[in-house]
Formats: structure tokens, C-alpha cells, sequence
């Protein structure tokens, strides 16, 4: 089953973030969390490649880095049509994997980020 670019081993997963992704697309804004994403779709209990494909997905420039735009786009990425997240989501999230106060997540951020979930 294919969600966007990548392509999904398990078509349960896929339901999974699917549903998710949709059901946040419908809520108010501002009430989307990131670690009870990862902690839902059960990306914090995946092997560190298979959470990397998830955080190349949301580099979408390939720098290496997830920054303020792409993450904005985040729900995009998992369901189209989905809703881009407000900026105080789009802090949010920012915040909360960036560790080193960049302004940007790294991979080692992003998977400190999930495996935290």
C-alpha cells in the first residue's frame, strides 16, 4: 500500500497513520502533539532504518535536517489533503526535537523525538 512516497510494509500501519493523520486533519487547530502521533502509529517501538525512512520523508529537501517549513507540511506527508499545522504546532514540534537550538531537527533529534513517544 502506498501513502505518498513511501511505501509501507504493513498495510495495517498504513491504516493506522491514515486514520490518525485524517482524524487530526478534522480537529481544531493547535491540537496536534507529535510524541502522541509517534506513540499511536507505534513509530517509537520501529528499528532506527525504519524511523529514518519516516524522517527522510519529512526532509524534503534532503538537507539532513527538518526544518520549520517541512515540518508544517508534516500531516501532508501521511495524508493528502490533510491539513498543514498551524505556527504554533509548527513551534511545537520544533521545540520539542530540537535540542541543540538550530532551528532545525536532525536525524539524531528526530529519533530522540520518537523513541521519547
Amino acid at each position: 500500500m502506498q501513502v505518498m512516497s513511501y511505501s509501507f510494509q504493513s498495510s495495517a500501519v498504513c491504516l493506522v497513520l491514515c486514520r490518525y493523520a485524517l482524524s487530526i486533519m478534522l480537529l481544531a487547530n493547535d491540537s496536534f502533539s507529535p510524541k502522541k502521533f509517534f506513540a499511536m502509529v507505534g513509530l517509537s517501538k520501529k528499528s532506527p532504518p525504519e524511523i529514518e525512512k519516516i524522517f527522510m520523508i519529512l526532509d524534503q529537501d534532503k538537507s539532513g535536517y527538518i526544518e520549520q517549513d517541512e515540518l508544517q507540511l508534516f500531516l501532508q506527508n501521511f495524508s493528502k489533503g490533510a491539513r498543514p499545522l498551524t505556527a504554533a504546532e509548527t513551534r511545537a514540534f520544533l521545540l520539542a526535537g530540537d535540542k541543540d537550538g538550530d532551528g532545525k531537527i536532525g536525524w539524531d533529534e528526530f529519533s530522540n523525538l520518537v523513541m521519547s513517544s
